[in-house]
């Protein structure tokens, strides 16, 4: 973990280049061409030269994944100095694989959130596989395009729009332009357009009302402790100065005598059932006097009392994310309360982990403590956040790609298509490799550029960003994570008075052309597909 709420942003991207890139191109091409091995074997080496372009096209949206939605949630972290860019890529690789891998799903809707219905016209099964690979082709291009920017959309919108294209070319080409129109389920486009307002605007009230909250009673209390503190220590140094004045106009023999009386009352200091008027020395009974309004002071109190209920909400915010949306693919047999009762005993876990370790800190000066747990508070929601995002926003890189193995290997196309653990690995390692290249200008955008990031802001952000899509998805709201959370980072703006609405101007047209912009590319990518086989 960082070391200092100090560490510039920029900082946090000056690697060193070469080997590290050498490394991740090198595993990038060792889990491509064992997928690609694996993959010939499992779809019967059938439609090869297609087989072969469908995966570079699903491994490349897998990559801008990383580069842009991967970044996008671990850039609150890595702009508040909480975690370096190496930091995040460790705990992506573990959390975000792990959720691809553990708790992806071993099937997937073939056609993503029903958006269009080829049932009305007569698809033949290679045309639906160009439908996906346009698709995969223009929503990557897209989201690398926007990455580049820095840029942070939604990759949600941008396969949505890739089908919607897709699809409406083949419906021109076999029914006509009303037919083709027709294939599209403009409700559905329509709630994303919701969204657009919907998502940022959530986002930005919770977090508002949670960093508001946290600064009210955590940091701004801190703040006065700390001018407290330092009006003390103002003190003790004016005592010291004084008694120094004074004991250099004593005489000799007075010397020897104080100083031995100094001795006794140091003595007596820790001595047990000491009382002040044990003491001897005006010197000594003034510094205890300061001691006791130091310790009456209870600077650490904010922390000790107010960070613990923070850290528990948070823990049961996460642990519903993980319970109803990360592992909702497992069929672990836990009821509704079996989960409520699980996110009760994380809260209370680490309600009195945080407790323990806020006291080990009293120590501390306010700010390193402050810093400290905050860190390691939002260590833990980004953990749970990348857990989630690869158990469920993979789908949008692998959910298309399934479908195209599930034709390759069976030759019709079904209502799902099963989604081989290989897959899942070799896409969740594109995700990791994604992120180191291409994802340091959103870092940049989300954890520095927007507005300024600390680790109790960040964790502010991402908990907020959290809560609200457990909401949404509680309330069936039509809300996207990418958009909630730079609505939660706006929220912080707002609440610290330093928001970056210059910036905030093109990502959002970037998320309202997001679907269009898809849709027009893999048009014009199905009709070069089609063309060309």
């Amino acid at each position: 973990m960082a070391t200092g709420a100090s560490e510039p942003a920029s900082g946090n991207f000056g690697l060193k280049i070469g080997v590290a890139d050498l490394g991740f191109g090198l595993l990038f091409a060792i889990a491509s061409i064992g997928f690609l091995i694996w993959g010939l074997d499992y779809t019967n080496t059938s439609q090869i030269a297609i087989f072969l372009l469908a995966t570079a096209f699903g491994l490349f949206m897998a990559f801008n994944i990383g580069g842009n939605d991967v970044a996008n949630s671990f850039g609150t972290s890595v702009g508040a100095g909480t975690i370096t860019i190496k930091q995040a890529l460790a705990i992506a690789a573990i959390f975000e694989v792990s959720g691809a891998v553990i708790a992806g799903g071993e099937v997937t809707d073939t056609i993503r959130s029903g958006i269009v219905d080829l049932g009305a016209m007569s698809v033949e099964p290679m045309q639906f596989v160009f439908i996906m690979m346009a698709a995969l082709l223009a929503a990557a291009l897209w989201l690398l395009f926007a990455t580049k920017r820095g840029w942070p959309v939604s990759t949600t919108h941008s396969i949505v729009g890739g089908i919607v294209g897709s699809s409406i070319a083949l419906g021109v080409l076999l029914s006509g332009g009303d037919a083709a129109l027709a294939l599209a389920q403009w409700d559905q486009i329509g709630t994303i357009m919701i969204s657009w307002v919907l998502s940022p605007v959530l986002g930005g009230l919770v977090s508002y009302g949670l960093y508001w909250l946290i600064k009210e009673h955590i940091l701004l209390f801190n703040d006065r402790m700390k001018e407290q503190l330092h009006h003390l220590q103002n003190q003790r140094r004016k005592l010291r100065d004084e008694h120094k004045s004074r004991f250099e106009r004593l005489s000799d023999i007075q010397k020897i005598s104080y100083t031995h009386m100094m001795v006794r009352d140091a003595e007596a200091l820790d001595e047990e059932g000491f009382t002040p008027d044990d003491l001897e020395t005006e010197y000594y009974r003034r510094l205890h006097d300061l001691r006791t309004q130091r310790t009456e002071l209870a600077a650490h109190k904010a922390l000790q009392n107010w960070v613990p209920l923070v850290a528990a909400f948070g823990a049961a915010v996460i642990s519903a994310m993980l319970l109803f949306k990360g592992l909702k693919h497992m069929d672990l047999g836990l009821t509704t309360l079996n989960n409520y009762l699980i996110m009760g005993m994380i809260g209370a876990a680490a309600w009195m982990a945080t407790y323990i370790f806020a006291r080990t800190l009293r120590g501390d000066s306010l700010d390193r403590s402050t810093f400290l747990i905050f860190s390691w508070l939002q260590v833990f929601t980004a953990s749970g956040f990348a857990f989630s995002h690869g158990a469920n926003d993979i789908a949008n890189a692998i959910g298309p790609f399934a479908a195209i193995l599930d034709v390759l290997k069976n030759g019709t196309v079904g209502t799902e298509a099963a989604v081989p653990p290989a897959a899942m690995m070799a896409f969740g390692v594109a995700l990791i490799v994604g992120l180191w290249f291409i994802g340091k200008e959103v870092i940049a955008t989300v954890g520095h550029n927007l507005t300024e990031m600390h680790p109790a802001s960040g964790f502010s952000a991402e908990l907020a960003a959290a809560a609200v899509v457990m909401m949404a998805s509680t309330l069936g709201l039509p809300v996207s994570s990418t958009h909630i959370l730079i609505g939660a980072v706006l929220g912080i703006g707002l609440v610290n008075r330093q928001t970056n609405w210059a910036l905030m101007k093109p990502i959002a047209m970037a998320w309202v052309i997001t679907l269009p912009a898809a849709a027009s590319l893999s048009a014009a990518c199905f009709l070069i597909l089609n063309a060309a086989f």
